[in-house]
């Protein structure tokens, strides 16, 4: 088994191993973790183009000076047309198409939060990096090529039939109309120019710019219903994360339509079930516990969550002790309870950064489904995200479709202050995916004593569905031991075995810092990621 990466001065962990690199090369340079940040996430929206770009949303939760909790909500709401009656018009019913045009229904916030946080930086942090030299390894990459993982060679093979008559994919995404071998040069020189103008003008442009205007034009032609209004009316927003006690350390998660409040929920709950911290890290017990901690927070998530805007109780309310308490009162440890089967694909990237200081950055960057909406804006090169299709059209839903309205997220970066001064950013892509692998890691970590490189690596599961996968099954990697398997099975958990490194499960990392300001790190196998350090 692989050990985990150590630093002194800064260390980043990405899914791609160069923009990893991007983050420390700016911490090199005196740059600060959300400086790095920004690097890093720019890099990977050029050479992760199948799971993010900079067509989607992202939030950041940092820890900041003095152990600070901070955060920025850097998502988009639906546009103003954008209501039950705009889809009823166009002879949409029943749901909201997952690719096209009016897929594409919510602005795009990530390069508002990239603004936001290179604000923060300078103002609170004294970053001195200008935003040019931030993107410079992303700009070089769009132009000169980018080696095509397997990861996207794979991705676009399987979506191909669903996207190449999608305005703009076949152009992109293929290599003269063929999927792009693993290895080639794949180049995105529209992108290129796109991230030069933002580089030279600052992110404003992206909604308030000549840019804008030509988004906006473009959006419109492809039957979006978004304008370059909707465009000029978005900000990236400062937020104080939840919060909650689990073991002696402060969790802190994305407030919604994050569903944060979730992988909060889950952890908190486990810290009340008896029995399965006496098992082991690959044990039944504590597969069984975490999988019903996750079917009892899915229930709230889909009774409450939405845009906070329109949540019937505050989300704060949701985590208190005793509704967590009482919630957790229907753990059976001899026995699953029912389970809805209501969970959602989906895909993005996690990254986290700490620097010398010990400022923190657990970010989540995503256009949604694979691709997103499939739709390429043809002069920037930009590929719209399709996280307006998690909103319902039914008007009883929680989640219900409305003019400017957030839509929820799967999306939720982890930070944990630690009892004994320490702290952990954590977290992975993989839609409802995401809050479990989350607790997987940072109980292994915690609770079972790995280190994050061992529990990164370790067999893990997913309930439901995440990207790639049509079952909502529990599932199991091969690697694990047969009678963990058969006692799941005899506990009423319907298992399905999966691949033994199987992407389905997430591309996950954690970065600690300890006590005495070692910097210790673990990246996914099952990505092409890394962690580099100084």
């Amino acid at each position: 088994m692989a050990q985990s990466v150590y630093g002194r001065r800064g260390i980043a962990v990405a899914p791609h191993s160069l923009a990893a690199e991007s983050a420390v090369a700016v911490l090199r340079e005196g740059g600060n973790a959300l400086e790095a940040m920004v690097a890093a996430a720019a890099t990977i929206a050029v050479v992760y183009p199948h799971m993010n770009s900079i067509g989607g949303d992202s939030f950041w939760v940092i820890n900041g000076p003095g152990n600070r909790p901070g955060g920025i909500d850097a998502s988009g709401r639906s546009a103003l047309a954008a209501s039950r009656d705009w889809y009823a018009q166009r002879g949409i019913s029943g749901s909201i198409p997952f690719r096209g045009g009016t897929a594409a229904l919510t602005v795009a916030g990530t390069i508002s939060g990239w603004g936001a946080a290179h604000k923060l930086s300078a103002q609170s942090l004294g970053g001195r990096l200008p935003l040019s030299r931030l993107l410079e390894d992303a700009i070089f990459l769009a132009r000169e090529g980018i080696p095509v993982t397997r990861s996207q060679a794979s991705t676009t093979q399987a979506k191909l039939a669903e996207l190449k008559d999608r305005p703009g994919f076949a152009e992109t995404f293929l290599t003269q109309g063929q999927v792009p071998q693993v290895g080639a040069l794949f180049k995105q020189s529209r992108l290129a120019d796109t991230l030069a103008l933002i580089a030279r003008k600052g992110t404003d442009e992206y909604y308030r710019g000549a840019l804008a205007k030509q988004m906006a034009a473009e959006l419109a032609a492809v039957g979006s219903p978004l304008t370059l209004a909707d465009l000029q009316a978005h900000q990236a927003k400062l937020i104080d994360p939840l919060t909650v006690p689990v073991g002696g350390a402060q969790l802190h998660n994305m407030v919604p339509p994050s569903q944060g409040l979730v992988s909060l929920l889950i952890l908190a709950l486990m810290e009340r079930f008896p029995g399965w911290k006496q098992a082991g890290p690959e044990s039944a017990a504590f597969v069984h516990a975490q999988v019903e901690a996750t079917k009892l927070a899915f229930r709230v998530r889909d009774r409450y969550l939405t845009d906070p805007d329109f949540m019937a109780l505050p989300p704060a309310e949701l985590l208190a002790p005793a509704r967590i308490n009482e919630l957790a009162r229907e753990f059976k440890s001899d026995v699953a309870l029912p389970w809805g089967k209501k969970t959602d694909p989906g895909d993005t990237i996690w990254m986290g950064v700490i620097d010398g200081n010990g400022i923190a950055v657990s970010f989540i960057q995503s256009i949604y489904h694979e691709f997103g909406s499939g739709v390429v804006l043809p002069s920037s090169g930009v590929n719209w995200q399709n996280r307006g299709c998690s909103f319902s059209l039914d008007p009883a839903h929680v989640n219900t479709l409305e003019p400017r309205k957030k839509p929820f997220h799967t999306l939720n970066p982890a930070m944990a202050q630690l009892a004994d001064g320490g702290s952990m950013v954590y977290g992975t892509m993989g839609g409802d995916g995401q809050p479990q692998t989350q607790a997987t890691i940072f109980n292994r970590v915690m609770r079972f004593g790995d280190h994050p490189q061992q529990a990164i690596e370790r067999p893990r599961w997913l309930l439901g569905r995440t990207w790639g996968q049509s079952s909502d099954s529990l599932k199991l990697e091969s690697r694990f031991d047969p009678a963990v398997v058969t006692q799941l099975r005899a506990l009423g958990h319907e298992v399905e075995t999966i691949g033994a490194w199987d992407e389905g499960v997430g591309h996950a990392g954690m970065l600690v810092r300890h006590p005495n300001g070692v910097l210790e790190g673990g990246f996914d196998p099952r990505s092409n990621g890394a962690v580099a350090s100084f």
